[in-house]
């Protein structure tokens, strides 16, 4: 498969400026290559945290802006584990920052606001195995043990938890980083602290008994930049808009309507893929990593203008931001308040059963900002031994925040 070919340059030892954490090191040459590759520069046309720019107006950093930041923490836990006497060769150094540094290339359009609705049951993380694998092939092997650390198969199981787990790299970026462009203050963690603290026993990651407080801090940030960002119910109803838009496109697109878009998006909108298509056929995930945020958006403004009255006014809504109302309870919706909506809202499009689900929906949100029972944060005591963050806590709250909640969803037309 041929994504392209990296860059050649003279001089790779780059600095790049960040506003999160001030300089990024590119630390060698194949790092550099990596980032200057087609397939990764792409993330720089992915936003970070989908449709939330249009509740806080500055969240319209990208994916390539967390990729780096991820790598650059990468850096610091390296460096700091092996300050501890942590035994890190050369190969493993590069093979995890490599392996952070692309843990998020096979994200889709808007991460995770349109995944599994172009593709059909395809996760971002399968995706990025297969363009892992595919430029492993284009550069003759070098991303080996990067691999193989990213899929959690190398022997030294810490290196694959700083890339993925409840205390890895990625949550300590966008943490700080969504924080920072979302302007909610709620979302800072002393990630400087925490990685000072980290270190290995048993070839398992732990973390400093004195650092409790920064990781208590930390499943807190998460909990509430979940509630205040990710799951903001405006930041719901415009993702389910965007979806809604894509899943009309589909219909029209499937049925024989002329539909105006980039190659790459119409040949999502026609075919139907699933898991197998990716890793049997090169060429659906070579069309992958072409598609981004822009084929989306500018498909959306021609679309408003189209003949399908239902997919003309879904993406009236979007672009002029009438975003459809969404009501969150901890409890189910009434059924005779579910039942007087829906026909309510048929009445007032003129709609049937059929096209009900573009304007009206229920569902569910989850919010599980730690999770004792899988992977669990391990402390370490003073006395050396080692226990699950729960058991080591004096916060009486921390197991309320352990506990998954869900709130029931309800999305609808304001006019209704």
């Amino acid at each position: 498969m041929d994504l392209s070919s990296p860059v050649t340059l003279s001089n790779k030892r780059k600095i790049l400026n960040d506003p999160v954490y001030g300089f990024i090191t590119v630390p060698n040459d194949l790092i550099f290559d990596i980032i200057s590759h087609p397939s990764f520069q792409r993330l720089r046309r992915i936003k970070q945290v989908g449709m939330s720019h249009l509740v806080y107006p500055g969240a319209n950093h990208t994916r390539f802006h967390h990729a780096l930041g991820a790598m650059h923490l990468m850096y610091l836990s390296l460096t700091a584990l092996r300050e501890k006497g942590v035994e890190i060769n050369q190969e493993e150094w590069t093979g995890a920052l490599i392996a952070i540094l692309l843990h998020d290339i096979g994200h889709g359009p808007f991460s995770h606001s349109l995944e599994y609705t172009l593709v059909q049951n395809v996760s971002h993380e399968s995706i990025s195995v297969l363009l892992i694998e595919a430029l492993n092939k284009e550069f003759d092997g070098k991303l080996d043990l990067a691999l193989a650390i990213f899929k959690g198969t190398y022997h030294k199981k810490f290196l694959h938890q700083l890339v993925s787990s409840q205390l890895d790299m990625d949550r300590m970026d966008y943490l700080s980083r969504d924080s920072f462009y979302t302007g909610v203050s709620e979302g800072v963690i002393g990630n400087q602290r925490i990685i000072k603290m980290l270190d290995v026993r048993d070839d398992k990651l732990v973390v400093e008994e004195k650092g409790i407080y920064s990781i208590e801090k930390f499943i807190v940030a998460r909990r509430l930049m979940y509630w205040q960002v990710y799951l903001h119910k405006t930041v719901v109803s415009a993702e389910r808009l965007l979806i809604n838009i894509l899943r009309r496109a589909q219909h029209c697109s499937r049925r024989g309507d002329v539909l105006f878009g980039s190659p790459t998006l119409l040949f999502f909108l026609k075919n139907e893929f699933g898991p197998d298509d990716f890793e049997k056929n090169p060429d659906v995930l070579e069309m992958f990593v072409n598609l981004d945020d822009y084929d989306i958006m500018g498909a959306i403004k021609v679309w408003a203008e189209h003949e399908d009255k239902i997919l003309s006014h879904l993406c009236t809504d979007l672009l002029a931001r009438r975003l459809p109302k969404v009501r969150l309870s901890s409890e189910p919706f009434a059924e005779a308040t579910v039942y007087d909506i829906q026909e309510k809202t048929k009445a007032h499009y003129g709609i049937g059963d059929d096209e009900l689900e573009y304007f009206f929906q229920l569902g569910s949100i989850e919010n599980h900002a730690y999770n004792s029972d899988y992977d669990g944060i391990l402390i370490l005591r003073k006395d050396g031994t080692v226990a699950e963050l729960a058991e080591t806590s004096d916060n009486q709250a921390l197991s309320a925040q352990t506990e998954a909640v869900t709130k029931h969803v309800l999305y609808y037309p304001k006019v209704v």
